[in-house]
C-alpha cells in the first residue's frame, strides 16, 4: 500500500513537471516528471480506479486528507 500526503491547497496550474534526479545504475528518463493537482484527477469524488494493464489500483482519499493507493 501507497500512502501520501495530498496538496493542501490546489496550485494556479494544472500540471507543473519536475526534473527527475537519477542515480548510478537507473536509466534516466525520457520526459521530466509531470506533477498533477489530486483534485484533478478525483474531481470532487472520495475515490477513483486506475488501470495499469491488466490491473486496477484504487485511488482514495481518506478524512485526514491522505491519499491511498491499493491494488
Amino acid at each position: 500500500m501507497f500512502v501520501a500526503q495530498s496538496h493542501a491547497q490546489a496550485t494556479s496550474h494544472s500540471a507543473t513537471s519536475h526534473p527527475v534526479a537519477h542515480h548510478a545504475g537507473e536509466r534516466p528518463a525520457a520526459v521530466e516528471t509531470i506533477e498533477i493537482d489530486s483534485n484533478r484527477l478525483l474531481k470532487g469524488q472520495r475515490e477513483l480506479l486506475i488501470r495499469h494493464g491488466n490491473e486496477c489500483y484504487r485511488l482514495r482519499h481518506t478524512r485526514n486528507d491522505k491519499l491511498i493507493l491499493t491494488k
